[in-house]
Parts: C-alpha cells; sequence; structure tokens
C-alpha cells in the first residue's frame, strides 16, 4: 500500500504534467492493480481515449444502473469498437434491486432523499465496490471547476470510503478544455 508521503510525493512529481503523462505514469505504476470508472461523460471519454493510447487492455469498468439510456449502450458500443478496448460492465444485484423496487417501486429517489440515497446505495455503490475489489487505485474524470466541493482535490488522494488511491488527472481542465479535445481527436460523445 502507498503511504500518505508517497502520495504527496507522486502529487509533486505528477504537478504541471499534462492528464496523457499523468496517466501514463500511474497506468506503469500501478499494472493491473488500476481500473478507469467511466460513466461515459465528456471528460471520461477523453480519458478514455487517452488510456487507449497508452495501454489499450488496461482495466475499464462502467457501472450498468438498469436505468440508462439506449443511448448510452450506443456510446459504450461506439467506444469499444472504435478504440478496440474492454470496458467491463457491473450490474447491481438483481435480489438486492428487486427487494427495493418491489417494496418502496420503481421510481423511489423521487420520493424523498432516504430513497433517493437507498437506490443510489443498491444502483451504484455496491457494484462500484464490486468493481474495485483487489485493486490499488482508481481514476476519475473529476475536475476542479465541477463544484465547490472539488476545489481542494488533489491530482492523487486516498480515498477512504473505498480504501484505493483516486488518481484525478483532468483535475485542472476546464469545460471548455474537455470539449476541445473531444472536437481536436474526433472522441465519441
Amino acid at each position: 500500500m502507498i503511504s500518505t508521503q508517497n502520495i504527496e510525493l507522486l502529487n509533486t512529481q505528477w504537478t504541471g504534467l499534462e492528464a496523457f503523462e499523468i496517466l501514463d505514469k500511474a497506468l506503469a505504476l500501478f499494472g493491473d492493480k488500476i481500473t478507469f470508472a467511466t460513466s461515459l461523460g465528456a471528460e471520461d471519454q477523453a480519458i478514455t481515449y487517452m488510456i487507449s493510447k497508452i495501454n489499450k487492455s488496461a482495466n475499464i469498468i462502467t457501472l450498468d444502473t438498469g436505468r440508462v439510456f439506449p443511448e448510452t449502450y450506443d456510446l459504450l458500443h461506439r467506444t469499444v469498437n472504435r478504440y478496440g478496448i474492454n470496458i467491463k460492465s457491473f450490474y447491481p444485484d438483481t435480489a438486492q434491486v428487486e427487494e427495493m423496487v418491489n417494496s418502496k417501486g420503481i421510481n423511489l429517489f423521487y420520493e424523498s432523499i432516504e430513497n433517493r440515497k437507498l437506490c443510489c446505495h443498491v444502483r451504484k455503490i455496491v457494484p462500484l465496490r464490486r468493481a474495485l475489489h483487489g485493486m490499488d487505485a482508481w481514476i476519475t474524470g473529476l475536475r476542479r471547476e465541477q463544484s465547490v466541493t472539488r476545489t481542494d482535490l488533489k491530482i492523487v488522494e486516498w480515498d477512504a470510503v473505498n480504501g484505493l488511491i483516486k488518481i484525478n488527472p483532468l483535475l485542472e481542465w476546464s469545460e471548455e478544455q474537455v470539449w476541445d479535445y473531444i472536437k481536436q481527436y474526433d472522441i465519441p460523445y
């Protein structure tokens, strides 16, 4: 396991690097013990493109909550075919979904904050924990500009909730940079 001092050292070494360089170093450092969790959003599509240029066999996962749009499946299909990569899908536990829906209703998340948290736990958190099991690190598409709660993020962090290193290669990117990159490299979105 990487220590707090090592996390700070990585932050020092990786600050100022381009996102591609950060990904290259992270994939080399963690090998098959790192995964990228993509939601297929704009930031994640940019990262997927970069990863495909570095290592086509890198671990990439996505969560299929059972409530995604057909366009999401189309984008997943186009992305996998375009880059010759494998994106593993993780699904919620069927019994948990059945119990939740049968007791609370199909659209329970509209009813209360408690129900929204339950739905998110069953459909996203539990499958993500399964996807991250056995990993030492994961890559996210978080950007500092996205929210006031993200202003203090670092490129490399300890994710206490999931018990592993979290790497944010696009942390300093603006939304404009993301869309310029997508256009420059004709990235599907």
